[in-house]
């Protein structure tokens, strides 16, 4: 993985500034929105025009078209969907949709891109009921919560840029393959309620989170990014993180020492770790206070880490931590 992927995280999608005004909005301010959106139904001649890939159906008996790209059309009604079946891929993002009620009998998909629409919340919608569903995204969508979201199939869940403040309410026993969760630019304050077995790659920068809660039962956790958050320090990483290889704090508040003591927990496996923009990372020492604690070490802020450096690492003594805020 190269510098920029590390630091930017593996999933892409637009971000927008209309955070801070869904996170303050009222009901209100929502109806009106809707009253000023023209009506706009999914129509056969449209669906004829964007569908492609034509696959055998499921029961290998026929054949029919199984992707409809269907982005930037300013749709707000999908009732014409419910009787394509055979669909498998999905892109139906930069509409103007609230209800995806309609995709409830298209139980062969497999891949489903809502982003940029108008999606409230997850309950009585019908992606946790999609037993081969393994990719979605609704990035910049209006979402303030995940209560009601699950998936038995799910890999990769994408939900950046929308105004979600807890992650309380996800149905964790049905998202059990779940691998990549992409968080970025949402209100959480904790990462508290990501109980997920088998996750491997968690990106939340750019929240609001204060402190690091519920991690050790992220047991299988390889990427850790917190980028732009409001960390002090980094209690709560545990060591049953024993899988932990990619930390990214960039820009957070960590001021000390002693606000790293916690890295410790994961130093058997972590190899690569960005502290840049942080206070503590405009002393001198910083790096090389890292590097005598956590061997593993290949990289640091995005620097590779030298033979030379760990050495003089080791020489160096530092004093006790304990110590470090009466001084």
């Amino acid at each position: 993985m190269s510098d920029s992927a590390e630091e930017d995280g593996v999933l892409t999608a637009e971000t927008d500034d209309e955070g801070e005004e869904r996170e303050n909005g009222s009901e209100e301010k929502d109806n009106a929105v809707h009253d000023q959106i023209e009506s706009c139904p999914l129509t056969q001649e449209l669906i004829a025009k964007s569908l492609s890939l034509l696959c055998r159906t499921a029961n290998g008996l026929s054949h029919a078209y199984v992707r409809l790209d269907l982005k930037n059309r300013r749709l707000t009604d999908l009732t014409l969907l419910a009787s394509f079946v055979h669909l498998r891929y999905l892109d139906i993002s930069s509409n103007q949709l609230s209800d995806f009620s309609p995709l409830a009998g298209l139980t062969q998909l497999l891949w489903v891109k809502g982003d940029g629409n108008l999606l409230h919340g997850f309950e009585e919608q019908p992606f946790s009921r999609f037993a081969y569903l393994q990719w979605l995204s609704f990035a910049s969508n209006r979402l303030l919560a995940v209560k009601g979201l699950g998936g038995p199939a799910l890999e990769t869940l994408n939900l950046m840029g929308n105004g979600i403040q807890t992650m309380k309410g996800l149905e964790y026993h049905n998202l059990n393959n779940l691998v990549t969760l992409e968080l970025r630019g949402n209100h959480l304050e904790t990462t508290n309620y990501i109980y997920l077995p088998n996750l491997r790659h968690l990106y939340l920068a750019q929240n609001n989170i204060k402190q690091l809660e519920g991690l050790e039962k992220l047991e299988c956790l390889q990427t850790l990014h917190l980028r732009e958050n409001q960390l002090e320090t980094l209690d709560g990483l545990s060591a049953k993180m024993k899988c932990l290889q990619y930390l990214n704090i960039r820009g957070n508040l960590i001021s000390s020492m002693k606000g790293l003591q916690a890295l410790v927990s994961v130093g058997k496996t972590l190899k690569a770790l960005v502290l840049l923009d942080n206070p503590l990372a405009k002393t001198d020492d910083y790096r090389l206070y890292v590097l005598a604690r956590l061997s593993q070490m290949e990289r640091l802020d995005n620097d590779l880490v030298t033979e030379e450096e760990k050495s003089e690492a080791v020489e160096k003594e530092f004093e006790d931590e304990s110590n470090e805020e009466n001084k």
